[in-house]
């Protein structure tokens, strides 16, 4: 690929800038079809949905307005109180923004102890767009509470969260996508110390990102997509994309200060980091297919975007980059940085730093092993206690957000009315007598159970032949009181009322608690198969692509250490609260429960980019006859300049969403910033080569049983001959052995 490249330069780098305009302009007319809210939901609150779309029932926004008295003395019945509520119903019908205000008086919706009540409407107009709109009633709110200042007059709904989300929130992933970038450059401008070589791996991963963007937005008509599958998208891309292009560059650079002239250079980068390439891009792409199986919409959409951004990132690596550099040829140093340059040509590709702790490890490797697994273990013990949950508004926004305040005193007062259980009650004919009178049963036997104290509200519509039933659930924001209540309604109270009818065709119970339990129990289930094909697969890859049973056990094993570790940081600071202040985050008692599975994924592909290439280079001097201590001390101070700048480029650009306000974003950021951080430094830096100066001659060991397997090493003949004057020559019968 390398030499056919550097042979065909303009054709390579024409096929690939014609490659991502093709791909956006395809994308673009095909338009991107995303996960709908049926669909992405698993178990029956997607149910609940999928019944709603396909009757065309759309909920409109709604919005609840809590009328509280603040002391002990003013109820409901008081005038002052009443005149509070009149008030507020007059102030929010006169914006002409919002349809069916109702009144507590008339709904019931008053508290046992009557001192808070609730006035309940819809947004006029499309429910998507609702947020936009919702400014006006919230003023006409706000000036309510300032003429009842005795009250607390508080709004909470689909609209006014939205709206404080996107306000507080909208521009936070953004600023953090914009700022990726001009991170990751200025760190390869201190890497190179050259303006064109460091923006070269940059300029690759965005290409690579865009021509995969249109690409998605075509297979999305299969597997549907979403925005976060996209925000995914783009952070693997630019860690893969600039990896991949930083190996390939600094061999290249290495050969070429070697004496080597340019061309020879480029086809021996291409032999020998283009393979690494091949073979890490491989295993990322399993890794990112692992997620495929989990059976849900969301992570099913990440999977595949992110697979075809590395498979994109992958072939543009080891074609349009050769002919890129065959072009550029000296010119790539353009841009010297002062004092950077001279500073990276003096240490010809080495680390000083790591050759020094290679010194102290390898001189003493059985503690080495002993201390560094010490340590990871240490730092996993935490994650043993790891609990799993979908925070709640408090837990993800804290105190930052006023509407946050507003849902915690509905909850109290009313626990579950800002969040209710929702039955789909789907009939033959809905206002049957013996459908109406089980519905009305359910609705009575639901408080009678226990599993809410009310007011249960019932919608029928009759042309679809659909009731939704709406029932707040005993517990309200504690997740673990309203899934018992949840669970009263799915296994007493609906089989003993709506199951009962053979009229009824349907009637799956839905809503955020469900929505919650649903998730986890489909994620919980998804774990294992997720876990075992991403282990085997990896494992098969490395037992091929080294042919040394060796090296692939090791490989997995440093691995699982690796992301063990980041579980433990993970669960010792957002669930326990151990140095949160240090990052800027804080214990909220849970890891969100799609982030384990989701980082497993991620960092185990990734941190395979650097371990094929580690043990690539270890393997290549073990075969140009050095002995296999010295082999891993000249594979890892050769790369280990290549794997820090990368990890430090990942480390920042991940940190950046550990800056987000988020929770979950926080949780997300800071995770794999810190899984890479051990990975590049503990894993790379003291075991990996501890474990092998240990291992000696058994890295390589591959029983007879097994010499059957396809063999994917990298021990081709390369060119070493002296290129022909604009074009790369023919590849010399010269083994990497030989030179």
């Amino acid at each position: 690929m390398g030499s056919w490249s550097a042979r065909h330069r303009w054709t390579a780098v024409g096929g690939w800038v014609l490659l991502v305009i093709l791909a956006l302009a395809v994308g673009s007319m095909a338009g991107r079809v995303d996960v709908s809210d049926g669909e992405g939901m698993p178990g029956e609150s997607g149910r609940v949905m999928k019944l709603l779309d396909e009757v065309g029932i759309e909920d409109p926004a709604g919005e609840t307005v809590l009328i509280q008295a603040k002391g002990k003395g003013v109820t409901a019945n008081d005038p002052a109180f009443r005149s509070a509520v009149d008030g507020v119903i007059k102030a929010v019908q006169g914006t002409g923004q919002v349809t069916g205000v109702t009144s507590p008086y008339e709904t019931k919706t008053i508290s046992a102890d009557r001192r808070s009540a609730l006035v309940q409407f819809d947004m006029r107009g499309d429910p998507d767009k609702a947020a936009d709109h919702v400014q006006p009633v919230l003023d006409a709110v706000k000036k309510a509470q300032g003429d009842h200042k005795d009250l607390r007059i508080e709004q909470f709904g689909d609209a006014s969260g939205q709206k404080a989300f996107d306000d507080a929130f909208g521009d936070d992933f953004q600023q953090a996508e914009y700022s990726a970038l001009p991170v990751a450059l200025g760190i390869l401008l201190i890497a190179f110390g050259a303006l064109v070589a460091a923006l070269l791996p940059v300029l690759l991963a965005m290409t690579a990102f865009l021509a995969t963007t249109g690409l998605v937005a075509v297979v999305s008509h299969a597997v549907h997509m979403s925005d976060t599958a996209n925000s995914v998208m783009l952070l693997v891309g630019l860690a893969v994309g600039v990896d991949y292009c930083l190996f390939y560059l600094r061999r290249e650079r290495e050969e070429r200060a070697a004496g080597r002239d340019a061309q020879t250079a480029l086809l021996i980068a291409a032999a020998t980091s283009g393979r690494a390439i091949l073979v890490s891009g491989f295993t990322v792409i399993v890794a990112m297919a692992g997620m495929l199986f989990t059976g849900i919409a969301e992570f099913k959409a990440m999977g595949l975007a992110t697979l075809l951004v590395v498979a994109v990132a992958m072939i543009g690596s080891v074609t349009v980059l050769p002919a890129l550099l065959s072009l550029l040829g000296e010119r790539v140093e353009k841009g010297r940085v002062p004092f950077l340059g001279r500073a990276k040509s003096r240490s010809n590709g080495e680390s000083r730093f790591w050759r020094a702790v290679l010194g102290r490890v390898l001189r003493k490797p059985k503690l080495s092993v002993a201390l560094a697994t010490g340590v990871l273990v240490a730092v996993a013990v935490p994650a043993v206690g790891m609990n799993t949950a979908n925070l709640t508004l408090d837990q993800e926004f804290g105190n930052s957000l006023p509407i946050v305040a507003a849902y915690e005193h509905m909850d109290e007062a009313f626990p579950g009315g800002p969040s209710p259980a929702q039955v789909a009650v789907k009939a033959d004919d809905i206002n049957a007598a013996p459908v109406r009178a089980a519905i009305e049963d359910f609705r009575d036997e639901a408080v009678a159970k226990g599993a809410s104290k009310g007011p249960v509200k019932v919608t029928v519509h009759d042309r679809q032949n659909l009731a939704v039933i709406e029932v707040p659930l005993v517990g309200g924001s504690d997740e673990d009181k309203s899934e018992k209540s949840l669970n009263i309604l799915r296994d007493t109270v609906r089989p003993d009322t709506l199951d009962k009818v053979d009229g009824i065709a349907d009637a799956p119970i839905g809503g955020s608690t469900a929505m919650s339990k649903d998730f986890n129990d489909k994620l919980g289930s998804a774990v294992t198969p997720v876990f075992a094909f991403v282990v085997v697969f990896a494992f098969l890859l490395m037992l091929m692509s080294f042919r040394s049973l060796t090296v692939a056990i090791t490989s997995i094993v440093l691995n699982l250490l690796s992301v063990g570790a980041a579980y433990g940081v993970l669960t010792a600071i957002f669930q326990h609260g151990w140095g949160a202040g240090l990052v800027g985050a804080e214990g909220v008692g849970a890891i969100v429960s799609w982030l384990p599975l989701f980082l497993f994924v991620i960092l185990f592909g990734l941190s395979m980019d650097y371990h094929v290439f580690v043990v690539s280079r270890i393997r290549e001097a073990r075969m140009a006859g050095r002995t296999t201590k010295d082999a891993v001390v000249h594979g890892v101070v050769t790369t280990a300049g290549v794997v820090t700048s990368a990890a430090v480029i990942m480390v920042a650009v991940f940190a950046i969403f550990g800056t987000l306000s988020m929770q979950s974003m926080k949780q997300m950021g800071v995770g794999l910033a810190a899984a890479v951080l051990i990975d590049a430094t503990v894993i790379r830096g003291v075991l990996l080569p501890a474990v092998m100066s240990l291992l000696g001659e058994r890295n390589w060991y591959l029983p007879r049983w097994l010499q059957w397997l396809p063999d994917l090493t990298h021990d081709e003949p390369v060119a070493a001959a002296a290129p022909v004057a604009g074009a790369a020559p023919e590849p010399e019968r010269k083994s990497v052995a030989a030179r």
